[in-house]
């Protein structure tokens, strides 16, 4: 069966599950079809130089998937969403390769979205360096303080 295409996707939660998916099986064709068309989208790696516009985010991709796709699944989402915006903020598990020491890495990262004409699409994605230990809870502060 072949894989929906952005312009299908009615939300930001499915933009961000394509967006997985294609970064899980190393599809440069699929991970790009959820970003937006604006020459101002933006893709920080983990570490990394800010990448600004879909053709250098498209040559990173690409030099990213030269070993293959991204063992990353996302984890603990919470989401902030407005009128046609979207911003997601989670943790992505990464499996690492045997003989590295750790079986896993951690990387926080933010993901925001746009309701455009052709439906919704990713405009920026921002992930921390990697860390070999899971990140401390979220910390929530009462709405009121007394």
């Amino acid at each position: 069966m072949k894989p929906p295409q952005a312009s299908l996707l009615a939300s930001a939660d499915d933009v961000e599950a394509q967006f997985y998916e294609a970064l899980q099986q190393g599809d440069l064709a699929r991970l790009m079809a959820v970003w937006g068309d604006d020459d101002e989208i933006v893709c920080v790696h983990p570490g990394g130089a800010r990448v600004v516009g879909g053709a250098a985010i498209r040559a990173s991709f690409e030099a990213l998937f030269g070993n293959g796709g991204v063992p990353v699944v996302p984890d603990q989402v919470r989401r902030l969403q407005g009128l046609g915006v979207a911003v997601h903020h989670l943790v992505e598990r990464l499996r690492l390769p045997p003989g590295q020491g750790a079986e896993q890495a951690f990387v926080l990262a933010t993901n925001v979205y746009v309701n455009t004409a052709a439906g919704w699409r990713l405009v920026a994605h921002h992930a921390s360096p990697g860390r070999a230990e899971p990140p401390p809870a979220v910390q929530e502060w009462p709405s009121t303080l007394h």
